[in-house]
């Protein structure tokens, strides 16, 4: 079997491990399908892209394990017209997939060296709805609010309040939850004319969201 062949192989197991594990939305498995997780995933943990876990990645960040991407992306329910605000860019994985579904993407992160390398794939891929910023993504953006849709990658203690905020009326956030890194929960809340639903999903485990900006370290 030749090198493309096994890439291929890996490729379609892939999109099988994700099915299974309850990525089931067509969109959300097509938007998979089209951005490639070997991109975002580099050294010696490039042979492992395609396995459905969580793989280190710099300044002491990991990405995501893919069906978690894929359950989050799919309880997010993008729609082509909205606008999207990731909270945690960490490789751009998740960002990338969400510009595939979305009008436009907004992706922040606390760590500059992610945001650098993050904004040279996507510009290399050509992906030009996505817009990345260095900055305490504990606070959102208020300067581009309110959004459609938000998305957080690292845990909190609660559904952060300035996030929240800057949700539309009928808008969905996705977020894990918890008071430790070991016992956290993915949870769905939806923003109404009266107040806010929450909706538990899952069990998770993220790294925790941080306030303030991230030290460069570029030996990371």
């Amino acid at each position: 079997m030749t090198d493309d062949e096994t890439i291929a192989e890996r490729k379609m197991q892939f999109l099988f491990a994700l099915r299974s594990r309850g990525v089931t939305d067509s969109r959300t498995l097509a938007a998979m399908e089209r951005v490639d997780r070997g991109e975002f995933v580099r050294g010696l943990f490039a042979a492992r892209a395609y396995e459905d876990m969580p793989l280190p990645i710099a300044c002491g960040q990991t990405i995501s394990q893919p069906s978690i991407v894929g359950l989050m992306t799919q309880a997010l329910n993008v729609q082509q017209r909205h606008r999207v605000l990731e909270v945690g860019t960490g490789s751009g994985y998740q960002a990338a997939i969400l510009s595939q579904l979305a009008r436009r993407v907004y992706t922040i992160d606390r760590h500059q060296r992610l945001v650098r390398e993050a904004q040279a794939l996507f510009d290399r891929k050509g992906w030009g709805n996505i817009t990345t910023f260095a900055a305490d993504g504990s606070h959102g953006l208020a300067d581009q609010a309110p959004f459609d849709r938000i998305i957080v990658t690292a845990a909190a203690e609660d559904a952060p309040g300035p996030l929240l905020a800057q949700l539309k009326i009928d808008g969905i956030m996705v977020v894990p939850v918890g008071q430790s890194d070991t016992v956290q929960s993915l949870i769905r809340v939806t923003r109404l004319e009266t107040g806010y639903d929450y909706e538990e999903l899952r069990p998770v485990r993220f790294v925790p969201l941080v306030e303030g900006l991230g030290k460069e370290d570029e030996g990371a």
